[in-house]
């Protein structure tokens, strides 16, 4: 396409300019969709300036127009948190199920800034919670990131304990990330602790992302601490010495009989039916012993 100067100065702002006119150079509009940089649109909807954005929309720019790595404007406003912008696109006809060149999509992206209002507004626009990209699963980017939005995908019936070949579980990317919030919630709702990444469990990851905290929640909730990974080492063959994750590991000693008892009728019950534990005919203390409350 050849390129032709002009004199850009003639608008003061960006979002002035036609849309034939940017970076000095005379576009085709049509060829607008096959633009391998990223354009004001995408930085509009980035940093959240509406008003930008919808006279950037008004002058003619595609709603969506994608970058050459497939990058769409929508994909920018999840990834920035920007509902307002997000919603605007979607509400201009944006494809809410759009995917890069890496796998992302929007929704993977509201799950990487922890927006859950991003979230929720993608999955009204029926944009599937599973993925074929194995580097770019929401429910694992989620994990990493904040309860609100891994709640929400729960609930809408994310794989728990789905394992991706270099990402693992969902658990156990959780406590690579040190995020014991997200591990808890988990935990709660059902996840395996004994899966992780291959031979790794998800207690070898909070010992190698070094949070004490995370260690402990998972003992409380069964970790086996005599597993051993693909190079023989047992999670407390991988702390560092005087490290307080060392000394999680070593303050527990065997499963007291009561705790056997609850990991035994969790599992009996099955996550799907974990609820019902609260409508059980026993004493309220057993209930809430039952649901770690």
């Amino acid at each position: 396409m050849a390129a032709v100067q002009t004199d850009v100065s003639l608008w003061s702002q960006p979002w002035e300019r036609p849309l034939s006119v940017y970076g000095g150079l005379v576009c085709n509009s049509l060829m607008a969709d096959f633009w391998s940089d990223r354009t004001p649109l995408h930085e509009a909807a980035f940093q959240g300036r509406l008003l930008h954005l919808r006279a950037l929309i008004a002058q003619g720019f595609h709603v969506d127009t994608v970058t050459m790595d497939g990058i769409t404007p929508l994909h920018e406003a999840c990834l920035g948190g920007r509902y307002a912008c997000a919603k605007f696109l979607l509400d201009n006809g944006a494809n809410a199920m759009a995917v890069s060149t890496d796998g992302a999509t929007p929704l993977f992206n509201s799950c990487s800034s922890g927006s859950a209002a991003c979230l929720k507004l993608i999955l009204q626009h029926s944009a599937s919670i599973h993925t074929t990209y194995q580097l770019a699963s929401p429910i694992h980017e989620a994990a990493k990131k904040g309860t609100k939005c891994l709640e929400l995908l729960l609930s809408r019936g994310a794989q728990i304990d789905l394992e991706l070949p270099d990402a693992g579980t969902p658990l156990y990317s959780a406590c690579m990330a040190r995020a014991a919030a997200c591990v808890e919630v988990l935990l709660y709702s059902g996840a395996d602790v004994q899966i992780g990444c291959g031979l790794e469990s998800p207690l070898h990851a909070a010992v190698l992302g070094g949070g004490a905290d995370v260690v402990h929640l998972l003992l409380d909730f069964g970790a086996d601490g005599c597993r051993r990974n693909a190079e023989a080492k047992t999670p407390l063959d991988l702390s560092k010495p005087n490290s307080s994750v060392r000394a999680a590991l070593l303050s527990r000693g065997p499963c007291s009989l009561s705790q056997l008892c609850r990991l035994r009728i969790r599992r009996s019950l099955g996550r799907s039916r974990l609820y019902r534990a609260s409508s059980l005919f026993v004493p309220h203390s057993i209930k809430d012993f039952l649901l770690y409350r």
